[in-house]
Protein backbone atom coordinates (compact mmCIF):
# COMPACT_ATOMS: atom_id res chain seq x y z
CA UNK A 1 0.00 0.00 0.00
CA UNK A 2 2.89 2.37 0.74
CA UNK A 3 4.00 2.07 -2.90
CA UNK A 4 0.57 3.24 -4.05
CA UNK A 5 0.77 6.28 -1.77
CA UNK A 6 4.23 7.00 -3.18
CA UNK A 7 2.91 6.84 -6.73
CA UNK A 8 0.05 9.19 -5.79
CA UNK A 9 2.58 11.58 -4.23
CA UNK A 10 4.67 11.54 -7.40
CA UNK A 11 1.53 12.21 -9.46
CA UNK A 12 0.87 15.23 -7.24
CA UNK A 13 4.39 16.50 -7.88
CA UNK A 14 3.87 15.99 -11.62
CA UNK A 15 0.59 17.90 -11.30
CA UNK A 16 2.51 20.83 -9.83
CA UNK A 17 5.28 20.76 -12.46
CA UNK A 18 3.15 20.18 -15.57
CA UNK A 19 1.50 23.65 -15.78
CA UNK A 20 4.89 25.36 -16.00
CA UNK A 21 5.99 22.96 -18.72
CA UNK A 22 2.77 23.47 -20.68
CA UNK A 23 2.90 27.25 -20.47
CA UNK A 24 6.59 27.31 -21.45
CA UNK A 25 5.72 25.19 -24.47
CA UNK A 26 2.94 27.66 -25.32
CA UNK A 27 5.31 30.63 -24.99
CA UNK A 28 7.91 28.93 -27.18
CA UNK A 29 5.33 28.07 -29.86
CA UNK A 30 3.43 31.34 -29.52
CA UNK A 31 0.33 29.14 -29.69
CA UNK A 32 -1.37 27.83 -26.54
CA UNK A 33 -3.65 25.44 -28.45
CA UNK A 34 -0.71 23.95 -30.36
CA UNK A 35 1.05 23.45 -27.02
CA UNK A 36 -2.05 21.75 -25.62
CA UNK A 37 -2.22 19.43 -28.62
CA UNK A 38 1.47 18.56 -28.30
CA UNK A 39 0.98 17.89 -24.59
CA UNK A 40 -1.93 15.55 -25.26
CA UNK A 41 -0.10 13.83 -28.13
CA UNK A 42 2.95 13.24 -25.92
CA UNK A 43 0.60 11.89 -23.24
CA UNK A 44 -1.07 9.60 -25.77
CA UNK A 45 2.29 8.35 -27.03
CA UNK A 46 3.42 7.75 -23.44
CA UNK A 47 0.27 5.73 -22.66
CA UNK A 48 0.78 3.71 -25.85
CA UNK A 49 4.44 3.02 -25.07
CA UNK A 50 3.84 2.04 -21.44
CA UNK A 51 0.87 -0.13 -22.46
CA UNK A 52 2.89 -1.93 -25.12
CA UNK A 53 6.01 -2.38 -22.98
CA UNK A 54 4.00 -3.67 -20.02
CA UNK A 55 1.95 -5.98 -22.22
CA UNK A 56 -1.26 -4.60 -20.71
CA UNK A 57 -2.59 -2.76 -23.76
CA UNK A 58 -5.43 -4.51 -25.50
CA UNK A 59 -8.00 -3.13 -27.90
CA UNK A 60 -11.48 -3.44 -26.37
CA UNK A 61 -14.12 -5.39 -28.22
CA UNK A 62 -17.03 -3.62 -29.86
CA UNK A 63 -19.32 -4.99 -27.15
CA UNK A 64 -17.05 -3.61 -24.42
CA UNK A 65 -17.09 -0.20 -26.12
CA UNK A 66 -20.88 -0.31 -26.38
CA UNK A 67 -21.18 -1.22 -22.69
CA UNK A 68 -19.29 1.89 -21.53
CA UNK A 69 -21.59 4.39 -19.73
CA UNK A 70 -22.13 7.50 -21.87
CA UNK A 71 -20.46 9.81 -19.34
CA UNK A 72 -17.25 7.75 -19.23
CA UNK A 73 -16.34 8.85 -22.77
CA UNK A 74 -15.72 12.43 -21.60
CA UNK A 75 -12.62 11.79 -19.45
CA UNK A 76 -10.33 12.91 -22.27
CA UNK A 77 -12.31 16.14 -22.65
CA UNK A 78 -11.87 16.78 -18.93
CA UNK A 79 -8.14 16.14 -19.31
CA UNK A 80 -8.05 18.67 -22.15
CA UNK A 81 -9.88 21.11 -19.90
CA UNK A 82 -7.19 20.73 -17.25
CA UNK A 83 -4.48 21.41 -19.84
CA UNK A 84 -6.37 24.47 -21.11
CA UNK A 85 -6.63 25.74 -17.54
CA UNK A 86 -2.88 25.24 -17.16
CA UNK A 87 -2.22 27.18 -20.35
CA UNK A 88 -4.53 30.10 -19.64
CA UNK A 89 -4.73 30.33 -15.84
CA UNK A 90 -1.71 28.83 -14.04
CA UNK A 91 0.85 31.47 -15.01
CA UNK A 92 -1.54 34.27 -14.11
CA UNK A 93 -2.43 33.10 -10.61
CA UNK A 94 0.79 31.24 -9.75
CA UNK A 95 1.70 27.60 -9.25
CA UNK A 96 0.66 27.36 -5.59
CA UNK A 97 -2.75 28.96 -6.06
CA UNK A 98 -3.42 26.99 -9.24
CA UNK A 99 -2.48 23.62 -7.79
CA UNK A 100 -4.17 24.44 -4.48
CA UNK A 101 -7.42 25.20 -6.27
CA UNK A 102 -7.03 22.16 -8.53
CA UNK A 103 -6.48 19.81 -5.61
CA UNK A 104 -9.10 21.43 -3.37
CA UNK A 105 -11.69 21.32 -6.13
CA UNK A 106 -10.79 17.67 -6.62
CA UNK A 107 -11.12 16.86 -2.92
CA UNK A 108 -14.50 18.60 -2.62
CA UNK A 109 -15.78 16.84 -5.75
CA UNK A 110 -14.36 13.54 -4.48
CA UNK A 111 -16.20 13.86 -1.18
CA UNK A 112 -19.45 14.19 -3.14
CA UNK A 113 -18.53 11.34 -5.53
CA UNK A 114 -17.76 9.06 -2.57
CA UNK A 115 -20.82 10.11 -0.58
CA UNK A 116 -23.22 9.30 -3.41
CA UNK A 117 -21.18 6.44 -4.91
CA UNK A 118 -21.09 8.17 -8.28
CA UNK A 119 -18.98 7.00 -11.24
CA UNK A 120 -18.48 3.57 -9.70
CA UNK A 121 -16.79 4.73 -6.48
CA UNK A 122 -17.55 2.87 -3.26
CA UNK A 123 -19.82 4.81 -0.91
CA UNK A 124 -17.99 6.66 1.88
CA UNK A 125 -20.35 8.88 3.80
CA UNK A 126 -19.50 12.58 3.91
CA UNK A 127 -19.55 12.75 7.68
CA UNK A 128 -18.52 15.71 9.83
CA UNK A 129 -14.81 14.84 9.81
CA UNK A 130 -14.63 14.53 6.01
CA UNK A 131 -16.59 17.76 5.59
CA UNK A 132 -14.27 19.49 8.06
CA UNK A 133 -11.30 18.24 6.04
CA UNK A 134 -12.83 19.73 2.89
CA UNK A 135 -13.45 23.01 4.71
CA UNK A 136 -9.84 23.07 5.94
CA UNK A 137 -8.67 22.55 2.34
CA UNK A 138 -10.72 25.59 1.31
CA UNK A 139 -9.22 27.67 4.12
CA UNK A 140 -5.72 26.43 3.28
CA UNK A 141 -5.97 27.25 -0.41
CA UNK A 142 -7.42 30.67 0.43
CA UNK A 143 -4.37 31.38 2.60
CA UNK A 144 -2.01 30.20 -0.17
CA UNK A 145 -3.85 32.18 -2.86
CA UNK A 146 -4.22 35.40 -0.89
CA UNK A 147 -0.79 35.67 0.71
Amino acid sequence: MIVLYGIALLAGIANAVQPGQSTQLAKSFGQPFAAGLVSMLVGTATMLLVGLVSGRLRVPSLQQALDVPWWAWFGGALGAGVILAQLFVAQRIGAAAFLGLLVTGGVIASIALDHFGLEGFAVHTAGPVRLAGGALMIVGVALVALF
